[in-house]
């Protein structure tokens, strides 16, 4: 079954504007939170500011403080809002976008549906999954928003059940985590030179790219400024994890270290 790509963007609750001027909604960590998505979501992260926030909820900057402390609180927040709406996404229990294998275990369509929910999900915010990697590498583990580590402790669990040993759980683990976040990147990441212009090879700046030395890359790049969609997704994410399995089970039918073939000498 085929399905669409184009993102489901979740609306943001901040409060009409008749409302907010008028003060009748009171500030909470969420609404702070939800404006700054909504600011990055129309303008990018550029513009987000504690004072930009502040006009979208139509207070004084300073208001903001008692929810976010700092402009990194915000981009944490975010983050946060990200891995929010990937909890509520797959407490729904819809189906994955292209339906299920009828020969997958359960934990293994689990992990498909939730990559594939945090695939349409980054790309219904596409402006804040820059904070999927810089947030991650400058936050250490303990101090990420609780909303991210339950989706790390999701996958930790789901591997759990695939009967892996601790090293294969470690492996898939970082496997998994790399794939969906790198093919997110990759299908995100800037391709197009001139919007405005019609032709594809213009649109994409490929006569600024040297033709002799650049050959393939040329060729190939229409092509990668495509959208590689759920299929290619889930389809690496089984190749990695038929991998991992093979792995695994090697390592558990292999005899003890220093056992030559396990079995007891003869007198």
């Amino acid at each position: 079954m085929a399905s669409s790509t184009q993102p489901d963007r979740r609306k943001v609750d901040i409060g009409h504007a008749t409302e907010r001027r008028r003060g009748r909604r009171r500030l909470s960590r969420e609404r702070v939170l939800a404006a700054a998505l909504d600011v990055v979501d129309r303008e990018g992260l550029s513009a987000l500011s504690m004072r930009r926030v502040a006009a979208e909820l139509d207070v004084e900057a300073m208001a903001l403080y008692r929810y976010a402390p700092s402009k990194d609180a915000l981009l944490d927040g975010l983050v946060e809002q990200l891995y929010t709406e990937l909890d509520e996404d797959l407490a729904r229990e819809e189906p994955a976008p292209l339906g299920q294998a009828p020969d997958l275990p359960e934990w293994r369509a689990e992990l498909r549906r939730g990559a594939c929910a945090l695939y349409r999900i980054s790309l219904a915010h596409p402006h804040v999954v820059p904070l999927l990697a810089t947030r991650l590498l400058a936050v250490p583990l303990a101090r990420r928003p609780l909303a991210v580590l339950q989706a790390h402790e999701r996958v930790l669990a789901l591997l759990d059940r695939a009967g892996l040993d601790a090293q294969g759980v470690v492996t898939a683990y970082r496997a998994v985590t790399a794939w969906v976040l790198g093919y997110i990147f990759s299908d995100l990441r800037a391709m197009v030179d001139n919007p405005d212009e019609p032709d594809p090879a213009f649109r994409l700046g490929l006569h600024l790219m040297p033709a002799r030395e650049l050959p393939r890359l040329r060729e190939t790049a229409p092509s990668l400024a495509e959208k590689g969609g759920y299929q290619e997704l889930t389809d690496g994410l089984d190749a990695l994890l038929d991998r991992i399995l093979a792995a695994s089970a090697a390592r558990a039918d292999a005899p003890p270290a220093g056992g030559g073939s396990g079995r007891t000498p003869g007198p």
